[in-house]
């Protein structure tokens, strides 16, 4: 299984780049996952809200196969502990999934025809964070998924 975390525009502190790089690194022990970055055009953080969203979710389908899985990052998605995650990520393996893709939509979140697309929600918390710092966390938990189903000590329960 390839696993792709899709992203609206590229990380912009150094501090978090080196934190995500670290986990790319030790996830590559795992699974072959990579980082997709969708630049928007200059002038679209200038449009409203909607028309904002609506040209995310013209780049976002162009990225999608129909046989992908996609799970949206959301903060209205289904909470899980990390162990609930790595069974998330374990059943998606033994069903034999192709690409399972994760989505951090911009600002202003995702166009609804984004959610009519996507497979599944996930909120990483009940808390708000920045988009920015949201991607270190989810490589963070992808790689504690890994950990926890290989039977390995990074996690503590």
């Amino acid at each position: 299984m390839k696993i792709t975390l899709l992203q609206i525009d590229k990380t912009q502190d150094a501090w978090l780049n080196e934190g995500i790089a670290q986990y790319l690194k030790r996830l590559g022990n795992y699974v072959s996952f990579e980082i997709v970055t969708i630049n928007m055009p200059k002038n679209a953080r200038q449009r409203t809200e909607a028309e904002q969203k609506g040209e995310e979710a013209k780049l976002i389908f162009a990225k999608l196969q129909s046989s992908d899985v996609l799970v949206l990052l959301d903060e209205n998605g289904k909470h899980y502990t990390s162990r609930e995650f790595s069974g998330f990520i374990a059943r998606h393996q033994n069903a034999s999934v192709k690409h399972l893709i994760f989505l951090i939509g911009g600002p202003f979140g995702f166009d609804e025809k984004i959610y009519k697309r996507a497979d599944f929600k996930i909120s990483l918390s009940a808390m708000t964070f920045s988009h920015q710092m949201v991607r270190v966390f989810f490589v963070e938990q992808l790689y504690r998924a890994f950990t926890i189903l290989r039977g390995e000590k990074y996690h503590h329960d």
